[in-house]
């Protein structure tokens, strides 16, 4: 298998577990290049979506260039809202010998819906707290007044 941008496999993530191409690079090499905190790179691992890399005779972990792609590819799906469920399936996608575009697109068009959501949901909250604000303004800032008509609503109007 390829990994990306090498000839003959464009667009394929390799799975990076033994990845002897290039030099090999430690984990603060692969933080700073992949924008990536090293906590977020041991997790990635310890759930398997990063393949464990080789480690020295030190037992330091060593990567390469595929772990450097792949831990890229994941940090931009996961800027997009992709979920780590969302990732593995585009993982292996990416990863499949002809890149299934349409399911691809099948997968990146119901994450779109999803965001689409949540976004009207909160222009909704938006809506609700800028009414429930205005609520104070109509009665006042002063301190020496009693009751809040925010924490009122709150509570259901049981105050």
């Amino acid at each position: 298998m390829g990994s990306v941008g090498t000839p003959g496999s464009r667009g394929k993530i390799a799975p990076a577990a033994a990845d002897a191409v290039g030099p090999l690079i430690p984990i603060g090499a692969l933080a700073a290049r992949t924008r990536c905190n090293i906590e977020t790179i041991r997790f990635y691992e310890k759930i398997g979506v990063l393949p464990k890399p080789a480690r020295t005779e030190g037992g330091h972990r060593v990567y390469g260039r595929a772990h450097v792609e792949r831990l890229t590819f994941i940090r931009r799906a996961r800027e997009l809202g992709f979920t780590l469920d969302e990732v593995r399936a585009l993982l292996q996608l990416a990863a499949a010998s002809e890149v299934p575009c349409a399911a691809v697109k099948d997968l990146a068009a119901a994450h779109l819906a999803a965001v689409r959501t949540k976004i009207a949901d909160l222009r909704a909250m938006q809506k609700a707290l800028t009414g429930l604000i205005g609520q104070c303004d109509v009665r006042g800032d002063t301190a020496d007044q009693p009751g809040c008509p925010l924490v009122e609503a709150l509570l259901g109007g049981a105050a």
